[in-house]
């Protein structure tokens, strides 16, 4: 049996043109766009989800098998191949993932008697922590401004940090806020009572309380925002040609950006979120309500802050205690 196509870097989540270009069959291309269009998923993760079931045709070929017919046996043998190839634990966990989101989605279609991925389970990881950045550098990227850049992207950039890092949203939360509230919309901005209403993982809403920055930034931005958004664009964070911003845009805005403010390190627009929670749990304690703020369903999820929280505190014992020192 020849193996299924490798993929490079393991877990880095883009696709690479050599899957993301493979057409795939009339059954997964199906169970992809219901997942676009009824789930409405992010775009990341419906590339992550093409790839997986670009793999799974073509093992299922490999055999030949037809993908009605496949077994646990298979996909057992599957996962195990993809680990050899050097996938992580993450990189095979979306995989099955995405696999037995298919079955399922075939079994509603009468198409499959069973699941033969249901209860198969990736290796464990350990988890890695949360990168964050220090205080400093947040409330320093914050305040930056890209004085080369466009005034009217400017604006808009600094009213996207303050809500990434003020307001703790989730990217695709924050991309999918309209400039006033419709039937349809994703998410909008209360400014007068400093609440973002934002639709997050499992299509659930939420309100976030937005800080007294973050109000004024957007605030800065919105008389702006007319003068690049189309007639009939609802976002509220428009792109240079009108549209809706898009994930790879703020991305590269981010990064920018943060070379402006002098950080040497890469930021990408999670590790805001990751700082809104670590630096408002150091400051207050309560995980309760940070569970709330980041919309967790689980505390479990949120708890992986309390760690981030000791290794800072680490941090500063090995650094300032005279005992320390000695070691």
């Amino acid at each position: 049996m020849s193996e299924p196509p490798t993929t490079g870097r393991p877990g880095a989540g883009a696709a690479p043109p050599s899957l993301a270009s493979q057409p795939l069959g009339a059954s997964a291309q199906a169970f992809l766009t219901h997942l676009r269009v009824q789930r409405r998923l992010a775009g990341r993760t419906l590339a992550m989800y093409h790839d997986a079931l670009v793999r799974l045709e073509a093992a299922a070929a490999a055999v030949p098998v037809a993908l009605a017919e496949v077994r646990t046996h298979h996909v057992r043998r599957w996962a195990a191949m993809l680990h050899a190839q050097g996938l992580g634990p993450r990189s095979i966990a979306i995989h099955l993932c995405a696999w037995r989101g298919l079955y399922r989605w075939l079994g509603r279609e009468g198409q499959v008697p069973a699941n033969p991925v249901e209860g198969l389970r990736a290796p464990k990881a350990p988890r890695p922590l949360p990168k964050a950045l220090p205080v400093d550098q947040a409330v320093a990227l914050a305040e930056a401004r890209d004085e080369d850049s466009d005034p009217l992207l400017d604006a808009r950039d600094h009213a996207i940090v303050e809500l990434l890092y003020g307001g703790g949203l989730r990217v695709a939360e924050l991309l999918g806020l309209d400039q006033t509230p419709a039937a349809d919309s994703s998410g909008w901005l209360d400014l007068e009572h400093g609440l973002a209403h934002v639709l997050g993982k499992g299509r659930k809403r939420r309100v976030v309380p937005i800080g007294a920055a973050a109000r004024q930034a957007v605030q800065a931005w919105l008389p702006l925002r007319a003068a690049l958004a189309a007639a009939d664009e609802p976002a509220l964070f428009v792109s240079r040609r009108g549209g809706r911003l898009s994930d790879g845009q703020l991305r590269r805005r981010l990064a920018r950006l943060a070379q402006r403010a002098g950080l040497s390190q890469h930021v990408h627009p999670h590790m805001l979120r990751h700082s809104f929670a670590s630096h408002l749990l150091q400051s207050s304690g309560d995980l309760r309500a940070v569970q709330e703020l980041l919309g967790h369903a689980q505390i479990r999820t949120t708890q992986v802050y309390t760690r981030l929280d000791f290794q800072h505190l680490a941090q500063v014992y090995d650094a300032a205690h005279p005992r320390a020192k000695r070691r």
